[in-house]
């Protein structure tokens, strides 16, 4: 399934590529890094770094701004706030708030790769409210309850 999103560049984004599947079967696409200069991210820094896009998703879906694997792995860097919302109205730049959670500073390049972008359908709900909930085998158990067995 494929769908149109607008996507609009910024002027710090020129030169780099649009953001791209790196395979056919990818559920994301990569957001690269847009600022001029080198980002130097010190241990436990946190930063909110510009993409140089804009987008305008339609109704009924959202954008998820996630980690890379490899560079959370290799770097400890990640997306603080992962996944990370961006919703159908919204217009600004999208940034990706990146903190290093390594033990060494990490320096990023511009156009380098600092995140992943999935677009999903959202379901709005309606709330209903009730005096009691239907029981189940789990009932209210919380963090870690159904590892335990």
């Amino acid at each position: 399934m494929t769908l149109s999103v607008a996507l609009k560049t910024l002027p710090h984004h020129e030169g780099l590529p649009l953001p791209e599947y790196a395979t056919a079967l990818s559920a994301g696409v990569d957001l690269r890094y847009a600022g001029e200069t080198p980002l130097v991210l010190e241990p436990g820094a946190r930063q909110a770094c510009p993409t140089g896009l804009c987008m305008a998703l339609p109704a009924g879906y959202e954008a998820q701004v996630r980690p890379r694997s490899g560079l959370s792995l290799k770097q400890g860097l990640t997306v603080i706030n992962s996944p990370g919302t961006i919703d159908a109205d919204y217009r600004g730049e999208i940034l990706v708030p990146l903190v290093n959670l390594g033990q060494e500073a990490v320096s990023v390049e511009r156009g380098q790769r600092i995140a992943q972008l999935v677009v999903a359908p959202v379901i709005q709900v309606t709330w209903r409210q009730v005096e009691g909930l239907d029981e189940t085998e789990r009932g209210e158990g919380g963090f870690g309850h159904t590892g335990s067995r």
